[in-house]
């Protein structure tokens, strides 16, 4: 994996957004797939996910029975092969919005014989949390995105194959 980054620990006073941009060796509709299909998701982030797009939807993590948790989810813009964006972070029963939930990005470019993927993720400031609670969440998804990407990459290529 091929990554840069932007908006994370070089500007932690910030807590604004996570950026990440990086090229993966498979098709922009191999990639959208990847990330866009339930079935998919549970490959390389959460251990569980339903969700389907205009619907409230959730990711798991963890065994729940153990400590695990459920983490709420709701596609926010899908078009194949381009774009895929989701609301999560949410309280449940609340509706996400910038103030209540984050947004992730993925963009998606051809990119010779794969993907450019651009990745971004907003709403740590925007949530109304103290500066320690926006510096910790932030840390702890920018640490979790960097893991995870790896891990996309890495299935994306698989499924290509």
């Amino acid at each position: 994996m091929a990554a840069s980054r932007a908006g994370d620990a070089e500007d932690v006073g910030e807590h604004a957004t996570i950026e990440r941009s990086l090229h993966i060796e498979a098709s922009p509709d191999v990639v959208f797939a990847v990330i866009s299909d339930p079935a998919h998701v549970r490959e390389w982030w959460a251990d569980d996910a339903e969700f389907a797009a205009g619907e409230p939807g959730w990711l798991g993590f963890g065994d729940l029975e153990t400590g695990g948790k459920r983490v709420r989810f709701q596609v926010a813009d899908a078009v194949p092969s381009r774009l895929f964006s989701f609301w999560w972070t949410h309280e449940e029963g609340v509706e996400p919005g910038p103030t209540t939930a984050n947004l992730v990005v993925f963009e998606l470019e051809p990119s010779g014989t794969g993907t450019l993927l651009s990745f971004r993720e907003s709403g740590f400031r925007e949530r109304g949390w103290t500066e320690a609670k926006a510096r910790e969440v932030h840390a702890d998804h920018s640490n979790g995105w960097d893991h995870f990407l790896g891990v996309l990459t890495t299935y994306a290529v698989g499924v290509a194959r």
